[in-house]
């Protein structure tokens, strides 16, 4: 008598739906961590906005100032980066004794993070307007 040792339509059905939730989790993740990334970017991109604001503060005159730090190429270009990679948003507000820079998470529409002339780089609940220090 011969027999067939092929796999039966249920069994092939059986490995299929496991490979599609195994994909389905796959997927899952590589979202996360392409909002984690996102997020990194624009905490990087923030953070080197405070040495270019002290350069600015040095070189104003005739007395060091932080008026023109959100006029700065340097500054709107990282400020123009972050909001980018986030996608949620951000402001840069100055006055001659402080200046403050926040960009929107890409994870959270509720989240931000921001940086400030005290030397402040935290994560905060995302404000409606510029804001001229990190609460």
């Amino acid at each position: 008598m011969k027999r067939n040792s092929g796999f039966t339509l249920i069994e092939l059905l059986v490995v299929i739906a496991i490979i599609g939730i195994l994909s389905s989790v796959v997927l899952a993740s590589l979202n996360s961590a392409r909002n984690k990334g996102a997020d990194a970017a624009v905490k990087s991109n923030l953070n080197g906005v405070r040495a270019q604001a002290e350069l600015v503060y040095d070189s104003a005159t005739p007395s060091p100032s932080y008026a023109g730090v959100c006029a700065n190429a340097q500054v709107v270009a990282a400020k123009a980066a972050a909001e980018a990679a986030g996608g949620n948003g951000g402001a840069c507000a100055n006055a001659t004794d402080s200046w403050s820079l926040w960009a929107g998470y890409k994870a959270s529409s509720t989240r931000a993070f921001c940086v400030d002339n005290t030397g402040a780089a935290k994560d905060i609940a995302k404000p409606s307007a510029a804001i001229v220090t990190c609460p």
